[in-house]
């Protein structure tokens, strides 16, 4: 199951997991768009392993700025859900 973390400019979505049994949390990240339908990226912490569906190296740089910025809450919101 996925969890809303937040929304940004441009209706993106942030989303998450609850923290698996391996320790391992998806982010993901999703923006509509005319043209393509949506762009979208995954993130898997603690790794930082990501994929990208559509995002410019501009986007990603800023999306990766954010998730480790904000992963210490994500981190914690996701362990929550554990429970």
């Amino acid at each position: 199951m996925m969890y809303h973390y937040m929304t940004l400019n441009g209706d993106t979505e942030i989303t998450h997991s609850e923290m698996k049994s391996n320790g391992q949390i998806k982010v993901y990240i999703e923006t509509p768009d005319e043209k393509d339908g949506f762009h979208n990226a995954t993130c898997y912490l603690p790794s930082y392993v990501w994929e990208n569906h559509g995002y410019s190296d501009i986007e990603m740089a800023y999306f990766k700025k954010l998730v480790r910025n904000n992963a210490h809450l994500i981190i914690e919101y996701a362990q929550n859900k554990k429970l």
